[in-house]
């Protein structure tokens, strides 16, 4: 299927590895000219060297610090500068596990406030700043990255992922008219380096190898494995195409089945 990509401009929160690395990558795939944003400018640069050495298509790596509003501004100024436009935003610059501790009375105020400034906010600056141009463009994808524990009850970071979910919906009801699709999306366990060091945290806490704690999540997800980083940016890219214009103000479930509650 042709996604209708092709000369779009996108950006990528979160570019540099990971998921946000393998959704730049598919991106690029389908004809985008691709902006990686974070603040590690050295994994920014390898994977754009890569992707594009890869597809063919240029890919931009650009510092930016989503706590701040300046830098955000300037990132998205220097997008517009080279490509002379903003199709596609994709959020998804944060701590994938979160920074809170997972205990009422040991969690602090800062940790909290340093978690939403962010995912939440971080998210809201970089929907903000690109808003005018894809308003000029009538056209405009917003695709945030949130996490199961948004539909869950396990961590305390899971607030933000929920905080998110209502920002998603309430900003797809106001730019839907000018042609500007909002959606979130809910991966699950994920084969990134970070997932390998939850199973090394979980390990430390049970009692058990890491392996066995990846085995525990395969068993209790009905397709039975882990998903991959690319799973994502096929969905992406989908709600990132013009083919995908009815669908905003949804989060959306990709995680083989693990969440066992209903929602319609």
């Amino acid at each position: 299927m042709d996604l209708q990509l092709q000369g779009r401009v996108a950006i990528v929160t979160g570019g540099g590895m990971g998921i946000g690395k393998e959704v730049a990558r598919f991106l690029s795939q389908e004809g985008c000219k691709v902006v990686i944003c974070a603040r590690r400018m050295s994994y920014l640069e390898e994977a754009a060297a890569e992707i594009s050495a890869e597809t063919g298509n240029e890919v931009l790596p650009l510092f930016c610090d989503t706590n701040e509003m300046e830098a955000v501004s300037a990132m998205v100024e220097q997008t517009r500068e080279r490509f002379g436009r903003i199709d596609i935003l994709v959020n998804g610059a944060a701590a994938p596990s979160g920074v809170v501790r997972n205990d009422i009375e040991h969690a602090g105020d800062d940790e909290l406030l340093a978690d939403l400034n962010t995912k939440v906010i971080g998210y809201f600056r970089c929907a903000k700043a690109v808003t005018p141009h894809m308003k000029a463009g009538g056209f405009g994808r917003i695709i945030n990255i949130g996490g199961l524990t948004g539909r869950g009850s396990k961590v305390l970071s899971g607030m933000r992922n929920l905080a998110i979910a209502h920002m998603t919906k309430t900003l797809s009801d106001q730019l839907g008219p000018d042609g500007i699709t909002v959606n979130l999306i809910h991966p699950g366990v994920v084969d990134t380096p970070h997932i390998q060091e939850l199973y090394e945290r979980e390990g430390l806490k049970q009692g058990k190898t890491p392996q066995q704690v990846e085995q525990g999540y395969i068993d209790a997800t009905p397709i039975r494995r882990t998903l991959q980083p690319m799973e994502m940016g096929w969905l992406i890219g989908f709600l990132a195409s013009p083919k995908a214009g009815a669908i905003t103000g949804e989060s959306i479930g990709i995680d083989g089945g693990l969440t066992r509650g209903i929602f319609i």
